[in-house]
């Protein structure tokens, strides 16, 4: 009799609480989904990241690849069970490479799909425009496809980069083209967060030279974000008469630079940090591009001296997609990997502070010869950059 009485209670109790989730408007089977594990975007069997990038428009290689080379590493892990037990679904957005689009994405993935974290957001203007929400809302904010130092510096305790930023990338270039003995630089760069970002780092990198060495910025000239407008940098750089033109922008505004200077008879050295979509970029040059230099920050992703190359060639052609190997496509993949290893260190009752506590342990974590490290000082996992070059065939070469 007592235990029918409890039954009862109990299932009174049930029913109150379920109105009382009903009356604040918050659908009963969507609140269980969302707390079976304690944490928003945590089920018993799944883990819940958002992402908002390029799908369409003039920079959508860089945001179909990201999100290519993540779920390559994703699917693979899920097959093998997931972690502890859930699998990763990454539900992606279109911003068209626009901060207006990336805001409006990352608030309905924040507030209506309740993700866990948003991860590998292309771009700067985008992720500056996402960051203050991610902060606010405190949401891991993981591996943006940018390097722009206005990310990193403050530091967030939300937000992780895997890849080094362009002050290493534009430091790089400009000890490059003082060991070539070249002196006249010019700048052509977005106007937008990406090349202000570029053009600083630049700027930085010559003013950090020794006094004699004679390196100059001689010319700088914007073009517009998602355009091939370029005739007034043209004529800015060619006036200047540069021994080296360092461009901050996409593979398609970048291309039309290229063979414009080309057809005129400029026959300086091109510069390209790491967004310029590096095979893209060989596709719309081709041969005539031969001697274009392009910064990496991750490594070749043709290079399978490296194990974790290796994997990612070996799940990649899983695929039947072999030959789309790509650099976009490899920081991808290694950011999911990353950001796996920060799932597991977590542990089985996964929190976003426990996430962030786990990534800020890491140090010298090796992912298959690409070394991330982390700490509560530091969220900048790589320093790592190299050289590339597009060879006589169109090729992008170390």
């Amino acid at each position: 009799m007592v235990l029918q009485s409890g039954v009862k209670r109990r299932r009174l109790a049930g029913l109150l609480m379920a109105f009382a989730i009903g009356a604040c408007g918050v659908p009963g089977a969507a609140f269980a989904a969302n707390t079976t594990a304690g944490e928003v975007g945590v089920t018993a069997d799944t883990i819940l990241l958002g992402q908002s990038a390029a799908l369409t428009g003039s920079t959508s290689v860089l945001g179909k690849q990201m999100n290519a080379g993540a779920r390559i590493y994703f699917d693979y892990v899920n097959s093998q069970g997931g972690v502890f037990g859930r699998k990763i679904e990454l539900k992606a957005l279109d911003d068209m490479y626009e901060p207006d689009e990336a805001v409006k994405n990352t608030r309905k993935l924040i507030e209506e799909d309740r993700v866990f974290a948003l991860f590998g957001y292309v771009g700067t203007p985008t992720s500056q425009a996402a960051v203050p929400l991610a902060n606010q809302a405190r949401v891991p904010f993981f591996a943006p496809f940018t390097g722009a130092q206005s990310l990193r510096e403050p530091r967030s305790r939300y937000v992780f980069h895997v890849r080094a930023g362009y002050d290493e990338e534009t430091a790089a270039i400009i000890r490059q083209i003082r060991t070539t003995g070249l002196k006249r630089v010019a700048v052509v760069y977005n106007d937008d967060a990406y090349g202000k970002a570029g053009i600083a780092g630049i700027e930085h990198a010559i003013k950090s030279l020794p006094a004699d060495s004679g390196v100059q910025l001689v010319a700088q000239e914007s073009v517009i974000r998602n355009t091939v407008e370029i005739g007034d940098a043209m004529q800015t750089a060619m006036k200047a008469k540069p021994d080296a033109i360092v461009l901050i922008s996409a593979y398609r505004t970048v291309g039309a630079f290229v063979k414009e200077a080309l057809r005129r008879g400029y026959s300086g050295q091109f510069y390209n940090v790491s967004f310029v979509g590096t095979q893209a970029l060989a596709k719309e040059v081709g041969p005539q591009g031969s001697g274009v230099i392009i910064s990496q920050v991750m490594p070749h992703p043709g290079n399978a001296t490296l194990p974790v190359v290796r994997e990612y060639l070996r799940l990649l052609q899983a695929t039947g997609k072999q030959n789309d190997f790509d650099y976009a496509s490899i920081e991808g993949f290694i950011a999911a990997k990353a950001f796996v290893e920060g799932l597991r260190r977590a542990g089985r009752d996964l929190t976003r502070d426990k996430f962030v506590t786990a990534m800020e342990s890491m140090r010298n974590v090796d992912l298959g010869g690409f070394i991330i490290q982390f700490s509560p000082d530091n969220h900048v996992g790589s320093k790592f950059v190299e050289m590339t070059i597009i060879n006589s065939r169109g090729v992008v070469i170390r």
